[in-house]
């Protein structure tokens, strides 16, 4: 089949949504002939990584606004306004270009976001939605230990879905699709309440072979300090601060243990000093930003993976250390939930701080204290990755998604 894929955000060598878009679209390209849009921005990347990887079944068409359009555009500042507008355009620029292809569906990928709409439901063909997330929120109870700026960001975060949920663009992407694709519940509720018929949950997150393989092959530790690591950008809704606050509770009834934090952002020096007054600062190590290929090498040598987040529609580093054979110990909430099984880790319900911070530190003595369930956690994850996590699963499925969308069932 001709099929369009919509990736604003695509790049190779990533995670998150630049590696979410380019791993969709190396996938569909096995079967089809793909047309996929993105930002201009993203062409030295994808170009250079073509001379080596050529996909052959693939079509880069770059699209971005002139610079004087877009001056005011400065990293995350404006870069939500921005998307609409290059939504608009890329999908004008595939309007012409289906006049002469005839596409047979049209794909959107990324932005994971379902609260601003993919102008691509406009066109004459098919469309899929997804998987996109977004609806997750951090528990009110929570906020009471957000900084200023993370109850601002809340509370603008939350209107701007109130806004979507009365966007005529947003409901008409929800009512045009043929099926929609969410990362968790919450965010299946919320398509189905825009008006998206039909809704799977899906996480849009997956590993390579050559990932899984190569993280399959880390050893487990068997001897110095039981070690706990948590990764990522060190923002309010990350919940880092209640992994400090569980990690103290459970280093004072084991303490041969050690915290290391791989990230950084604007909450650093909160969680720098909250770790001072915890009597913990000795046992805990912010590792800061560190190059992939390094921080995998910290990931082998650490024991499980310590990922407190309140609202994170994906999760990779999950699926990284799973791959590795380490036991999660998560929140309840959003995409990990959907990840993470009780073969594979904790999911820790997030009802208040207190009680999540508890039963988190519970969790991480449950599995220093007794190595065979360290053990059995381990196989099943790799596993788990194996099976429901590959790229190259993923892929077949989601080919026979469109095998039957477009009436012709593999």
């Amino acid at each position: 089949m001709r099929v369009l894929l919509s990736v604003y955000s695509c790049a190779p060598g990533k995670g998150s949504e630049a590696g979410v878009g380019w791993n969709w679209v190396r996938q569909m390209s096995r079967f089809h002939e793909v047309w996929a849009i993105t930002r201009s921005k993203n062409a030295p990347a994808i170009q250079q990584a073509m001379e080596t990887d050529p996909m052959e079944n693939v079509h880069w068409i770059f699209f971005d606004y002139p610079k004087w359009v877009r001056f005011w555009k400065r990293g995350e500042r404006g870069l939500r306004p921005y998307y609409y507008m290059w939504q608009f355009g890329a999908y004008l620029k595939a309007r012409r270009l289906h006049s002469e292809m005839k596409f047979d569906l049209a794909h959107h990928i990324t932005f994971v976001n379902y609260w601003l709409p993919s102008f691509m439901s406009l066109l004459p063909i098919p469309f899929i939605w997804g998987p996109v997330g977004g609806a997750e929120s951090a528990p009110r109870k929570f906020w009471k230990a957000f900084s200023a700026r993370g109850k601002f960001y809340e509370i603008v975060r939350g209107a701007a879905r109130k806004v979507a949920s009365i966007d005529p663009f947003v409901r008409l992407t929800a009512r045009r699709a043929s099926i929609g694709f969410s990362t968790t519940s919450v965010t299946q509720q919320r398509m189905r309440s825009l008006g998206c018929g039909d809704v799977t949950i899906c996480s849009e997150a997956g590993l390579s072979q050559e990932e899984i393989e190569r993280l399959g092959a880390f050893p487990l530790r068997d001897s110095g300090p039981f070690r706990v690591i948590s990764v990522g950008r060190l923002l309010h809704w990350k919940g880092f601060d209640l992994g400090l606050t569980a990690f103290a509770k459970f280093h004072q009834k084991f303490p041969s243990s050690e915290y290391w934090i791989a990230g950084d952002g604007p909450e650093r020096e909160r969680l720098e000093a909250q770790a001072q007054r915890l009597g913990i600062a000795q046992a805990v190590t912010f590792l800061g930003v560190r190059p992939r290929a390094e921080l995998l090498s910290k990931l082998a040598e650490c024991d499980i993976l310590l990922h407190p987040s309140l609202h994170d529609s994906g999760g990779w580093v999950c699926l990284e250390m799973m791959a590795a054979g380490r036991p999660i110990v998560c929140l309840n909430l959003g995409g990990p939930a959907v990840q993470v099984t009780k073969e594979t880790g904790f999911r820790i319900d997030a009802n208040d701080p207190a009680q999540a911070t508890s039963e988190l530190a519970e969790a991480l003595l449950q599995l220093a204290s007794t190595p065979s369930l360290r053990l059995s956690m381990s196989s099943q994850a790799r596993t788990h990755i194996r099976e429901n996590f590959s790229w190259n699963k993923k892929g077949e499925w989601m080919n026979g998604v469109y095998a039957n969308i477009a009436g012709n069932p593999v």
